[in-house]
């Protein structure tokens, strides 16, 4: 059988490759072993899924095996986002959940996320008992299994609707009726995904006027490379802002938990500014004072804000495995990655795409201020910062000559600057006069080198990423 294994969220592999329903059974069967072990089974399991070619055939193949393990399944009727999965975890005091997902990944993917009974994304310890648990599984041929009419016939699986709890929820958090009477053109990009709709349903019976493209299920993801929200993928939205009548743009990824920004004149806002500006909003609109959590690869921004409003700033490896915990243990105000990922204190910890959304249009209710002028003062505060991202697809048995080229390289300068040190929090980080970097990692859910930059101009930017490949040895 595959190798199974837990990357950045979940387990993800290529449809009818290695993500089959024996597969994921097996999965489901070690999830439901470490609920048992967690002493949560009897608190039942939550079980969603996305818009992805076969998803909600793949979640009821989950159902069947949690029901046949005597835990009792809430299966969401319909595909739903994410976060609103994990809030109903932790609404319905749920042992744990299940949501099959590859989130921003390519079509050919699906995926496994496991969710613990506090609603954010499963920790390192976790993952490695259910992966640990795997391949005895597959061996021994140990699997429960319950057809679903019969599940559902005793009891054991309900189908459930988490819409209006969730959209009251996050409607909740922001003054949502000023978001309603400021008169905003605004625009959705949901990308054929799972949180369709979502947005929009919260804004209605108000002045504010909301126009979605990809509000329709389409498992191809056409005309885009994946369901990621970052400029290359967004082109048809920001050309329709560009052309006039909009506001701000706004796109969450394929299962609803990562959020992109476009200003009014259809320029995409990097997702380092966005969290700059999410962290802005919560200390000088929302007056809120905490902990900022930040991954490895988000912006510096967030260390000169947090100096300005007496909040200390912590760092933590990529993923929400690691963001969460820490944002939870320290109390934290807000936690965010790279990747388009914002987490926010009262509300779940784990990432969520449309909160953030509202949370965007909320900032720009209380200022009167668009997209644009909302960043010019972010920038007045902390000055200019320029990021980009290359992603360059690598095979297997190349991943040990790159990691050695990065290794023994010693750069004196990187885009001019110079190298003042380098470390290994996550991937390898070269940090620059000034407080700028340069990082190289492989992700953890796609067959990637990621190269990361984020400099002063982004004519900088673009000479720090060409000097990233030359010290990997790879080109796009």
């Amino acid at each position: 059988m595959a190798d199974i294994r837990f990357g950045t969220d979940g387990w993800r592999a290529v449809i009818a490759d290695d993500f089959t329903f024996e597969n994921v059974r097996i999965v489901a069967q070690a999830t439901a072993d470490w609920l048992k072990r967690d002493r949560r089974a009897a608190d039942g399991v939550v079980v969603g899924y996305d818009t992805r070619f076969l998803s909600g055939s793949f979640a009821a193949a989950v159902a069947e095996v949690m029901a046949a393990n005597d835990i009792k399944v809430a299966l969401s009727s319909s595909f739903l986002p994410t976060p609103a999965l994990s809030y109903t975890v932790r609404e319905r005091k749920a042992g744990g959940g299940v949501m099959i997902t590859a989130s921003h990944n390519p079509a050919r993917w699906n995926g496994f996320k496991v969710k613990p009974h506090f609603g954010g994304s499963a920790p390192p310890e976790v993952t490695a008992m259910i992966e640990g648990a795997i391949p005895g599984i597959a061996a021994s041929g140990r699997l429960n299994y319950l057809p679903l009419g019969e599940a559902e016939a005793q009891g054991s699986v309900e189908r459930i609707d988490v819409r209006n709890a969730y959209l009251k929820a996050i409607s909740a958090f922001v003054d949502i009726e000023a978001i309603r009477k400021a008169g905003f053109s605004v625009l959705i990009d949901s990308m054929f995904g799972a949180a369709q709709g979502w947005i929009a349903r919260t804004l209605t019976d108000g002045a504010t006027h909301v126009t979605e493209i990809h509000g329709e299920r389409n498992p191809a993801f056409p005309g885009i490379r994946a369901p990621e929200p970052i400029a290359p993928n967004l082109g048809e939205a920001m050309a329709m802002i560009a052309a006039g009548g909009y506001d701000v743009g706004l796109s969450t990824d394929g299962d609803g938990d990562r959020f992109g920004l476009i200003d009014e004149h259809g320029r995409f806002i990097t997702q380092l500014q966005t969290f700059a500006l999410l962290v802005y909003y919560f200390l000088e609109v929302r007056g809120e004072r905490g902990p900022i959590v930040r991954s490895v690869t988000m912006t510096k921004m967030v260390d000169r804000l947090g100096e300005l409003y007496d909040c200390p700033v912590f760092e933590t490896p990529v993923g929400f495995k690691f963001l969460g915990p820490k944002m939870t243990e320290s109390d934290g105000v807000i936690a965010g990655e790279e990747s388009g990922g914002y987490a926010f204190r009262g509300h779940v910890p784990e990432r969520d795409g449309l909160l953030s959304a509202l949370c965007i249009l909320d900032f720009m209710a209380k200022t009167g201020k668009r997209p644009s002028e909302l960043l010019a003062d972010l920038y007045e505060k902390v000055g200019p910062h320029e990021y980009d991202r290359v992603d360059i697809t690598v095979r297997t048995e190349e991943k040990d000559a790159i990691e050695a080229r990065v290794q023994a390289s010693n750069p004196a300068t990187i885009g001019g600057l110079r190298v003042e040190s380098r470390d290994r929090v996550d991937g390898y980080r070269f940090q620059l006069e000034g407080g700028w970097w340069l990082l190289m990692r492989f992700s953890g859910t796609e067959p990637l080198l990621r190269i990361y930059a984020e400099m002063p101009s982004a004519e900088l930017v673009q000479d720090a990423l060409a000097a990233g490949q030359e010290i990997a040895g790879v080109t796009l």
